[in-house]
């Protein structure tokens, strides 16, 4: 795996796991600034073809985008 491959997926692994974190901390600003992280991430690393759909800590219902 590339550098950039493996740099997106730690992007995507520690924006899910903020989000988990603001979730169980009732945390909405916090939640709502690592949920569009995690988006932009998911957004580009589907762009370049990084597989995210292993990553574990999945805040969301699902985790990957449609795009």
């Amino acid at each position: 795996m590339s550098a950039f491959a493996e740099a997106m997926r730690n992007r995507v692994r520690d924006a899910r796991a903020a989000l988990t974190a603001a979730l169980a901390a009732g945390d909405v600003y916090a939640a709502a600034v690592a949920e569009d992280e995690l988006d932009d991430a998911l957004r580009l690393a589907h762009a370049h073809g990084v597989p995210t759909r292993d990553l574990t800590g999945d805040a969301t219902t699902g985790g990957e985008s449609p795009r």
